[in-house]
């Protein structure tokens, strides 16, 4: 029999959509081979000027491009992408084109900050990245607060609400998401955004889009090579997401992932008596999952305006556990938590999930980028890519069981992880072109990396994906940790530059050892 979260999963057609937005979002969206004119976008040129922002690299260059709000219907209105680009320092044949993941990243201010991981592809190619549709400067998407505040997106899981509870504050939260939210709520998702790559591509010169795409951005990735399979040039897919699993299933791997890390963290952790949590592993998880308890009942003030609940020290802990080199910052952040009540260092830390400027600052505009753009983005994209939906009478009959299945994937992580899953039951059915329509694609050969201790991405994706995009997909097996190969793997990064900069493409299952994992840094947000 079917659990629950199974039985949701794979609803059929019968199921009764639960249309809460306000503005309403599309059931289907407009694929490649259809659609009228869209040749005004794609005669367009890119104007490369200096980057607006106090803390922007002065060698990198901002631009934008105008796409289509709905290609379906390109004269119902446009909205412009932000680029950024490091220009090649010598002969360049092109560009190739990055995706930090997410979904919700901005692409721009990441480049910004880590633009010395890709210096070595500037050999021959101008790096460029771009915020998507509905994220950063480019049409940001908002609920109207951060988590824990405002449109309270946490709330449908964090309490021990009756089903009827969730319903009312599904229909709230999602009606807060329409009102703040410009017309790019109801045409976001990564369907389109594959083909705002093609137009950005046609637009930067190149006959292929050569890319690089991490942890949701091999979503993005696969699906444009779906789409635009004779457009497809050198390919590389770092820490690969799933093509198939719904929601509801990979919302559990992610907890899993999360929580094991969390474990493997306290163990380490607890080895040095500066650890805030003690020296007893097991007393660290307990005194964790008090700290998370106490915050969402009293969130502390940061600096940015904005309270600091659980669920928000849940989200930072989580991008930062994806990266052992991070540990120690991490150890040291908790401590300014617990000791001094300040959650600055951590934020800073785990790469501003919660509150993205912290991070950011001097590089996002906070006049024109909501506080909370990237977890609303997060949301907003996922549930976009996703078809399935419960009836009422489901969710009623079925939420205990699905509450249970989190909490045991991860006491601290179940909590948001399934409250990223309800909030979709506030919207409308995705589409189903990811699930139904990618696979087999007839392009050249791609790389899809795999990391074996991967806790946001499990190896066993980038198999699955790797058989469902069919003899195009090379796998290369990364034994080592952590959240993608090339941030983390020497080895892994000479062979993406390799393939890249030369076509030089390894065997298909080589693999690169966990001895090489001496690269600093970290790329490919899965929040």
């Amino acid at each position: 029999m079917l659990s629950a979260h199974q039985r949701w999963a794979y609803a059929g057609a019968g199921v009764v959509t639960l249309v809460l937005l306000a503005a309403g979002l599309p059931s289907g969206v407009a694929t490649a081979a259809e659609g009228p004119d869209l040749s005004r976008f794609y005669h367009q040129q890119i104007k490369w000027g200096t980057c607006k922002g106090d803390a922007m690299p002065a060698d990198l260059q901002c631009g934008q491009v105008t796409v289509p709000l709905d290609y379906a219907r390109p004269g119902a209105g446009t909205l412009d992408l932000a680029l950024a680009r490091y220009r090649a320092t010598g002969p360049s044949r092109g560009s190739v084109l990055l995706n930090f993941g997410g979904p919700g990243v901005p692409g721009v201010p990441q480049l910004a900050t880590s633009g010395k991981d890709f210096m070595p592809l500037t050999n021959g190619y101008d790096v460029v990245t771009f915020d998507p549709r509905g994220v950063g400067r480019s049409s940001p998407v908002s609920c109207g607060g951060g988590m824990g505040q405002g449109s309270d997106a946490t709330g449908p899981a964090t309490h021990d609400s009756s089903p009827e509870a969730l319903l009312k504050q599904m229909r709230k939260d999602a009606d807060e998401c329409a009102k703040h939210s410009s017309p790019v709520l109801a045409h976001i998702g990564t369907v389109n955004a594959s083909r705002d790559l093609d137009v950005i591509r046609q637009a930067l010169g190149d006959k292929k889009l050569n890319y690089l795409g991490f942890s949701y951005g091999t979503r993005l990735g696969a699906v444009y090579a779906s789409q635009f399979p004779d457009k497809t040039g050198r390919m590389v897919l770092d820490g690969v997401d799933t093509l198939t699993e719904p929601l509801s299933e990979s919302g559990l791997v992610s907890a899993e992932g999360q929580q094991t890390a969390l474990e493997d963290f306290l163990t380490w952790c607890t080895q040095d008596t500066s650890c805030p949590f003690g020296q007893d592993p097991r007393d660290a998880r307990q005194r964790v999952a008090r700290l998370v308890d106490s915050l969402d009942k009293n969130p502390v003030p940061t600096n940015f305006g904005q309270q600091f609940s659980g669920q928000d020290l849940v989200a930072t802990m989580g991008l930062e556990l994806l990266d052992r080199k991070g540990w120690p910052k991490l150890e040291r952040s908790l401590a300014s938590l617990v000791q001094d009540g300040d959650p600055s260092p951590l934020l800073q830390a785990a790469g501003g999930s919660a509150l993205p400027h912290a991070t950011y600052s001097g590089l996002v505009d906070p006049a024109n980028v909501p506080p909370d753009n990237l977890e609303s983005a997060l949301l907003a994209i996922n549930c976009a890519d996703d078809p399935d939906r419960p009836s009422a009478a489901e969710l009623t009959k079925e939420i205990d069981e699905l509450k249970a299945a989190y909490q045991e994937a991860s006491p601290i992580f179940g909590t948001l992880r399934l409250s990223e899953l309800l909030m979709c039951y506030g919207r409308p059915k995705g589409s189903d072109y990811i699930r139904e329509k990618v696979r087999d694609v007839h392009t050249p050969k791609m790389l899809l990396v795999g990391t074996r201790g991967d806790p946001a991405t499990p190896y066993r994706w980038t198999e699955e994906t790797a058989e469902r995009l069919g003899s195009a997909a090379v796998v290369l097996d990364n034994k080592g940790e952590g959240h993608t190969g090339y941030a983390s793997s020497k080895c892994v990064r000479q062979k993406v530059t390799d393939f890249l900069l030369y076509g030089s493409l390894p065997d298909n299952g080589s693999s690169c050892g966990p001895d090489d994992a001496t690269v600093p840094g970290g790329v490919g947000h899965n929040p």
